[in-house]
């Protein structure tokens, strides 16, 4: 009976011991980084942050965009091709009726993959319009090459035969009553998004994020969808600070590119950003979205919301991200 008495005794004693240590080893658990501060950390220490995607600053002190203009004239063309490996990411049929010579015609699904046969020269991705060419191009940026570049507006740039620029601008902000010039609302601070992946090595984790976002493709939104329906977004205004009140804006849109940061945006919302021609904003897009947020770029940007509003000036003020008063399609050669 003793021995009994004594050996439950010594049981009692040890229940609080291994409570306490089942206690800490699920603290630790829950102190463990999540996938989301894993992966800003890297990307932060490595040079992946959202400017540097933007503009990459290479060894020999060149900062360069993530898009780059069409030639100026026919005969720097050829100096032009020879520069860059060239994808054209637009449907097989658009491509075969005209296309910049030695650009081969991919998939969106294929830059990565594609983009490893560049050898040593840049990568250039060329669309219908630039969007989904930036897009594409943050995601390259983002997977290591580092000085990809879209062509700015796309091939709708290089010639009038291929352009759809011109059809896609539009005014819908002008009579709407979700339009304002109000003073921006003060951005909070949230938490990083969550999510679940199999690698805790933030290079890995990287990778595997672009892979995904490629594989997912483009996520744009009309200027109407957005405009109608403004409070199913959390919006992001990407204009400078004159801008935001001389153009207007959607109503209750955040102004966050000076001093932009992930945090403070709503990880539980679904995040839009504009910009003047929706190719800065699919640069950030691609970079949310790899970064977990749920991330949509406007299409067309400012010019899709309200290409004739007074904002933008006259064409003597050298404004050169308005579609209409000096046309951007230049007649460059195709091939078919």
């Amino acid at each position: 009976m003793k021995k009994y008495l004594k050996f439950s005794v010594m049981v009692l004693l040890m229940v609080p011991t291994l409570f306490i240590a089942s206690c800490k080893e699920t603290d630790v658990e829950d102190l463990l980084d999540p996938a989301s501060t894993i992966l800003q950390t890297y990307m932060t220490a490595n040079g992946y942050d959202m400017g540097s995607v933007i503009k990459y600053h290479d060894a020999e002190g060149n900062d360069i965009k993530f898009v780059v203009g069409a030639p100026a004239s026919a005969n720097d063309v050829a100096a032009f091709i020879d520069k860059y490996y060239i994808l054209d990411i637009r449907s097989a049929d658009v491509y075969i009726d005209g296309h910049i010579s030695g650009a081969k015609n991919i998939v969106f699904a294929d830059i990565l993959t594609e983009a490893a046969n560049a050898g040593d020269k840049p990568v250039l991705l060329v669309c219908y319009t630039g969007q989904t060419a930036c897009y594409g191009t943050s995601l390259l940026r983002l997977y290591g090459f580092r000085n990809a570049q879209a062509l700015k507006w796309g091939m709708s740039g290089w010639s009038g035969t291929t352009d759809s620029w011109t059809a896609s601008v539009g005014n819908v902000a002008a009579a709407s009553a979700n339009w304002t010039y109000d003073a921006a609302p003060t951005a909070l601070t949230y938490d990083l998004p969550a999510f679940t992946i199999n690698v805790t090595d933030g290079s890995e984790i990287l990778k595997a994020r672009v892979e995904d976002a490629v594989a997912a493709g483009f996520k744009g939104l009309a200027a109407s969808e957005v405009l109608d329906n403004n409070a199913n977004y959390y919006i992001n205004n990407y204009f400078v600070s004159d801008h935001y009140t001389s153009f207007g804006h959607i109503k209750g849109a955040y102004r966050l590119l000076d001093g932009f940061t992930p945090t403070n945006l709503d990880p539980a919302a679904k995040i839009v950003t504009y910009c003047y021609t929706g190719q800065t904003s699919a640069v950030i897009t691609a970079f949310l979205n790899v970064m977990g947020y749920e991330a949509y770029s406007l299409k067309f940007g400012m010019n899709g919301l309200w290409n004739e509003n007074a904002g933008w000036g006259t064409p003597d003020d050298a404004v050169t991200n308005q579609w209409g008063f000096d046309s951007k399609s230049k007649d460059l050669p195709l091939v078919k």
